[in-house]
């Protein structure tokens, strides 16, 4: 009997392979979820997402602008629109929308209307582009979180989300790839030392 059982589960899969392997592949997908954040630099924004249990997949890129397909040089002239960001593939399941969100505003100048640290100009600007109306909500009441404790204006946007470009493979992982350059970047900019100084002013207490 039991003999029987497996041959007619193998004669299952193999008349119906594709189906089998589609509705995994669905199920596996309806699984993920994305988000997109710009905050200056994409290098420094990576790494600061990529080590939280529940994220999948991290990826640099622009979004926000109105040019098909941009590359790095198109973005850094300023003339599309677009914003260097990254797009945060991950689990629900195990990371929610707004720890990410946390981490997020830890990791940017929500002060600065010029760009990110030593990166200026609108392709550097921080920001939450939103996918959904829960984002939405969720981006916003962060937001106001963010302006009460800082108690002083924000220039940071929430703006709803549209394609998102993959930046060129030189870019993706780059504190990996080239850590050392990474590091003199990332020191050379003071990204760290007005990083410390916001949180500070954020715990604060009025």
């Amino acid at each position: 009997m039991r003999n029987l059982i497996r041959l007619l589960v193998l004669l299952l899969v193999i008349s119906h392979p594709m189906d089998l392997w589609a509705k995994g592949s669905k199920e596996k997908e309806s699984s993920k979820e994305k988000a997109v954040f710009a905050g200056g630099c994409f290098w420094c924004m990576e790494p600061e997402f990529e080590n939280i249990p529940g994220v999948l997949r991290v990826t640099s890129g622009y979004t926000g602008g109105n040019l098909k397909n941009p590359r790095y040089q198109d973005v850094l002239s300023g003339s599309t629109g677009h914003v260097e960001s990254i797009e945060v593939t991950y689990d629900p399941k195990r990371v929610s929308y707004p720890k990410l969100l946390e981490v997020f505003w830890e990791n940017v100048d929500p002060l600065d209307p010029d760009g990110q640290f030593c990166d200026k100009g609108a392709q550097y600007r921080a920001g939450i582009f939103y996918y959904s109306d829960d984002q939405k909500v969720q981006a916003e009441q962060s937001l106001a979180d963010v302006v009460k404790k800082l108690r002083q204006p924000v220039t940071a946007f929430i703006r709803q989300g549209s394609e998102f470009y993959p930046a060129e493979d030189y870019h993706q992982e780059y504190s990996i790839k080239n850590k050392e350059r990474y590091k003199l970047y990332r020191d050379g900019c003071g990204r760290d030392a007005r990083l410390k100084k916001i949180r500070m002013i954020m715990n604060e207490q009025p």
